[in-house]
C-alpha cells in the first residue's frame, strides 16, 4: 500500500518518496495515488512521465518493481468527486495548506502554519496521480535461492536473480 515512487528531477537526478496507493484498476493496469498539485513530483512527472514504483513485502520477502507512465489530473469531474471524500477526512489539511509541500516554514511557526482569519477560504491543491503499468519485475528473496520474473501485459518470463 505504500510503495516508493522514483521519478527524475529537472537535473536528471533520481528523486524517490513513499506514496500511498489509493486505487487499483487491474483491468486497465492502472494505479491511483493522491498528491498535492504543488508537490515537486507533479512537475517532475509532467516533464517526464516515466517513473518506477517499488513495493516490498517483508512477510513474503518479495520486491515488485513496476515501470509506469504517469499522468497528473489537477481538475475536472474525477478530481471533484474524489475531493468530496477527502475533504471530509483528516487528510484534507494536507491539500489546503497555504504553503506547498517542502516549503520552509516562517520562523516561530513550529510545525504548522496558522490560517489567517482574514484570508479567503483556501482552495484545495488536491490532485490525482494515475500510473499506467508498463512492466513489472518480481523478485523473491529466499535462503533456498532467489527467484525473479519479468511480467508484461501479456507475457512473463523467468530471469536470473
Amino acid at each position: 500500500r505504500t510503495p516508493v515512487l522514483a521519478s527524475t528531477d529537472a537535473d536528471g537526478l533520481p528523486d524517490a518518496r513513499t506514496v500511498v496507493l489509493r486505487q487499483v484498476d487491474a483491468q486497465a493496469g492502472q494505479l491511483t495515488f493522491y498528491t498535492d498539485s504543488r508537490s515537486p513530483k507533479v512537475a517532475q512527472l509532467q516533464a517526464q512521465a516515466s517513473a518506477m514504483l517499488v513495493f516490498w513485502s517483508a512477510r513474503l520477502s518479495w520486491q515488485l518493481r513496476v515501470r509506469v507512465a504517469c499522468s497528473v489530473i489537477t481538475s475536472g469531474p474525477e478530481v471533484d468527486m474524489l475531493w468530496q471524500g477527502v475533504k471530509q477526512s483528516a487528510a484534507a489539511g494536507d491539500y489546503l495548506s497555504p504553503l506547498p509541500p517542502g516549503a520552509v516554514l516562517p520562523p516561530g511557526t513550529g510545525m504548522a502554519v496558522e490560517a489567517n482569519a482574514n484570508a479567503p477560504a483556501p482552495t484545495h491543491s488536491f490532485a490525482v496521480l494515475r500510473a499506467q503499468v508498463l512492466q513489472m519485475d518480481w523478485l523473491e528473496l529466499s535462503r533456498d535461492g532467489h527467484r525473479r520474473a519479468q511480467l508484461g501485459a501479456n507475457t512473463w518470463e523467468w530471469l536470473t536473480p
